[in-house]
């Protein structure tokens, strides 16, 4: 006798699984416990530029959200501000992109993969998305992920993704951007 779905999902509530843990399989961060001790923010002014910002955690609603404001500038060969969280084990092997929930100030951002084969400061693997003042989830498959440079592969491997930032860069802007969610696909 083969089990439908609707009694597979029973003998879990049975056996006290809670359906949401499997939803949350392939949640990455929800910024609920203690955020601060795996994010990191940073700046251009590693490599001498001079954009400014920082890296917030607010409660709003009951949740927790992630906040990244500053100035992005291009002068002395600077241009990004980032947020970026150490990856503690490779992404699910069906995971197909990332999930991001966020909102901000109607401008374009990045998500900045690194992989086992970015070891220079400046390699990275890059997908664009536009940040609405509204609340929204965005989903970027890994093949929409390009490389930094040309001594990178294509697209990144994804047992091999190390981290993920979000990423204000490129261009001279103030950047605002809030993220409730990241996970995987």
């Amino acid at each position: 006798m083969r089990p439908t779905v609707k009694s597979a999902l029973i003998a879990l509530l049975c056996l006290g699984i809670p359906l949401t843990a499997m939803a949350q399989s392939k949640m990455l961060e929800t910024f609920e416990t203690a955020p601060e001790t795996r994010w990191r923010f940073f700046t251009d002014t590693v490599m001498g530029g001079v954009s400014q910002g920082e890296l917030d955690f607010l409660r709003e609603g009951g949740k927790t959200h992630a906040r990244l404001t500053g100035t992005v500038s291009t002068a002395n060969n600077g241009g990004f501000i980032q947020m970026r969280t150490d990856l503690s084990a490779p992404p699910p092997d069906d995971a197909t992109g990332l999930r991001l929930v966020l909102r901000g100030n109607d401008q374009r951002y990045f998500v900045h993969l690194r992989t086992g084969g970015t070891v220079l400061p400046w390699q990275y693997y890059q997908a664009g998305f536009h940040a609405p003042p509204e609340w929204t989830e965005i989903r970027l498959p890994f093949t929409a992920f390009e490389p930094s440079g040309r001594l990178l592969r294509g697209t990144p491997r994804i047992a091999g993704i190390k981290s993920v930032g979000i990423v204000a860069f490129g261009r001279d802007h103030e950047a605002e951007i809030d993220l409730r969610e990241v996970g995987f696909y």
